[in-house]
């Protein structure tokens, strides 16, 4: 079930039965056909332990469970529908898993494929102390929302995204304040950037950046706004 751009701040969903999807509360912006919106107290797929785990770790985001309507039949006696996300006017990026895992703050997910398997890791195991300072410089959370399975992600920014390739010859470093989300066999760590610029006064005050490690891509948005 894969989006589709309508333009950079809109993407559109064909569902059928049998498949579901979950997206922010609030980002449906229009349908066609006979549509379910039912606010989801269980954690995506997940379960109650996935949601627990997000509450406890700050990383929980209010979801609707998105579904077509039962016994309802479309045109060709096939029952479809299509639904419009969109949220606050920001960009809106397409992320296709095939099996891999994306690592995202859970304020960034616009809407996603119901059969990917959510969850929640603690940044701190993947990038060590730096993990979780960079959850205090950044303003998130020391813990992000992990999506794995094949599917569609759906995930916003600041002004467009762009993707970089993170390899072991050459890794990413990056403003915290402009990462989106990263997959991959990756690893990150916060690093100083503190020259005799900062030093007196005439540095750019990007005194802090994210090093990305290993093989992956990461996902930079074109801001250093918060959404």
């Amino acid at each position: 079930m894969p989006f589709t751009a309508l333009n950079s701040r809109m993407v559109e969903a064909r569902i059928v039965p049998g498949q579901r999807l979950f997206s922010q509360r609030g980002a449906m912006l229009a349908y066609r056909g006979e549509v379910t919106f039912t606010p989801n107290i269980q954690g995506g797929q997940g379960g109650l332990g996935s949601m627990i785990g997000r509450r406890i770790a700050g990383e929980a985001t209010p979801l609707m469970t998105v579904e077509v309507a039962q016994g309802l039949h479309g045109r060709g006696g096939t029952p479809t529908a299509t639904v419009m996300f969109g949220y606050g006017g920001h960009h809106v990026q397409v992320v296709d898993l095939t099996g891999d895992t994306l690592y995202v703050e859970a304020d960034r997910l616009l809407a996603f494929d119901g059969s990917l398997s959510q969850g929640t890791m603690f940044m701190g195991a993947q990038g060590g102390v730096m993990g979780m300072v960079r959850g205090q410089v950044t303003g998130q959370g020391l813990f992000t929302t992990t999506l794995q399975g094949h599917g569609s992600v759906a995930v916003m920014a600041h002004g467009g995204v762009i993707e970089l390739p993170i390899t072991p010859e050459r890794p990413v470093h990056v403003d915290p304040q402009a990462y989106v989300a990263h997959r991959g066999d990756v690893r990150n760590r916060l690093s100083t950037a503190i020259g005799w610029r900062e030093m007196i006064g005439r540095g750019s005050g990007e005194a802090f950046q994210l090093e990305l490690s290993g093989r992956g891509t990461v996902y930079v948005q074109a801001s250093e706004e918060k959404l």
